[in-house]
């Protein structure tokens, strides 16, 4: 939506260039930078609402940027590269980032993509409360883990923990419908949307991170548990 700031962090001049002028015409407010440090710096000062980021850069890996990002910003990161190898695509996933888009891409396919992840974000904040219109089901409470949607901020052991949209998006989906079974095919449809390519092991990676993030043990989960050759659902029933 026009007004939203992308940052694009890019080595590539031709690149950066191209892909400002095509989100420049959309209405956004572009921000570049050729170098990770800097981008870093630059994503404190501007917060942007979205970031397209290089896996190459020549001071610094895409992947550690994006690590580093994640410290202090929850904002979709979409990652452009010349390697199409599965294992590059899930690492990308896996520490943070929302889309992988692989070289030479279409300008417009990627405008789309960015116009997407931001639809997606607007979405999570328009399904956040008013104070007015609050209620007991605007905040979801289980043993040891609370979901308030008025804030969309998730507790563990009321310790909040930082999570990235999509990961909210899934616990969300799950925890609101306890006990019910989604396929891996139709969470994505739920998360992902319009903005899908059929890549639904990106969903397993979100999983995964997911319960890094609110398990007491993520190998023994307790409340996201997977049913074999099914799919997902969340522990709506505790022992007392």
């Amino acid at each position: 939506m026009a007004g939203e700031t992308i940052l694009i962090i890019d080595d590539d001049e031709d690149i950066r260039s191209i892909l400002q002028l095509y989100l420049s015409k959309e209405g956004y407010s572009v921000t570049v930078s050729g170098f990770g440090n800097t981008a870093i710096k630059l994503v404190d000062l501007h917060r942007p609402n979205l970031i397209i980021l290089d896996v190459l850069l020549p001071d610094m890996d895409g992947y550690e940027v994006c690590r580093l990002l994640r410290q202090n910003t929850s904002a979709p990161i979409l990652f452009l590269s010349s390697k199409e190898d599965d294992f590059d695509k899930i690492l990308a996933h896996r520490i943070g980032g929302d889309d992988y888009i692989t070289k030479p891409f279409s300008p417009a396919l990627l405008v789309a993509k960015v116009q997407a992840h931001l639809r997606r974000n607007k979405n999570i904040s328009h399904q956040v409360y008013k104070l007015d219109e609050w209620t007991e089901d605007s905040v979801l409470v289980f043993p040891g883990l609370t979901i308030d949607k008025n804030s969309c901020v998730v507790k563990v052991n009321k310790k909040a923990i930082p999570l990235s949209a999509k990961e909210y998006q899934l616990l969300c989906l799950l925890a609101e419908n306890p006990n019910r079974v989604f396929t891996v095919e139709q969470m994505f449809e739920r998360v992902w949307g319009e903005e899908s390519l059929g890549d639904y092991r990106t969903v397993m990676v979100h999983i995964s991170n997911l319960r890094k993030k609110i398990e007491p043990h993520p190998t023994e989960p307790i409340y996201v548990l997977t049913l074999r050759g099914m799919g997902y659902k969340f522990n709506g029933f505790f022992d007392d």
